[in-house]
């Protein structure tokens, strides 16, 4: 089953910073909309040992089929997966030795190769990037930022499901052109 999955942390740095929410989504596997409810796991509710925990076996089932990770920029997620896990005396896992779609890729390639203006941020509708959840955690507005990772959610959502919508159109158009 595909899932959205994304994570907000108290920095960039894994060694220094820690995981506060992970946030991941069933989507349909043909049309990439929710199949059901956006589940967050709070830090703030237990510590990030406890999320890490709960995540983990959700993802590792012995079936890497039936949790597929799609995200945006999830070298992110699997730098700071594999840190904390180490941080919280936990066996790391790998999110890229499985099946995944990252879909920052096409967002680059949308961009005409370039990197800068490709955040999520600048290709949908999302209201930022993130940077002030830190800020929101310390100040713990807890609300705030829940309504920011709803909205990403959202945004990404509906970004995944234009491009599964058009995308094969492109494909069939390049192998009639002969490519």
């Amino acid at each position: 089953m595909n899932y959205y999955l994304d994570i907000e942390t108290t920095g960039l740095d894994p060694l220094h910073s820690k995981i506060i929410t992970i946030q991941y989504m069933e989507l349909d596997e043909d049309t990439a909309k929710p199949r059901g409810p956006l589940k967050i796991l709070k830090e703030w509710e237990s510590d990030e040992k406890t999320i890490l925990k709960k995540f983990m076996e959700i993802f590792r089932p012995g079936n890497d089929w039936v949790f597929v990770p799609i995200g945006f920029n999830l070298n992110f997620e699997h730098k700071f997966f594999w840190q904390r896990c180490i941080s919280n005396s936990l066996e790391p896992f790998d999110i890229f030795n499985r099946p995944f779609l990252d879909l920052h890729t096409v967002a680059v390639i949308m961009n005409r190769g370039s990197f800068k203006g490709s955040g999520l941020d600048k290709i949908t509708n999302k209201p930022s990037s993130g940077k002030n959840i830190p800020k929101l955690y310390y100040e713990k507005n807890y609300t705030e930022i829940e309504s920011y990772i709803k909205k990403e959610a959202g945004e990404f959502s509906i970004f995944c499901s234009k491009l599964y919508e058009e995308l094969p159109a492109l494909l069939n158009k390049l192998r009639s052109s002969g490519l």
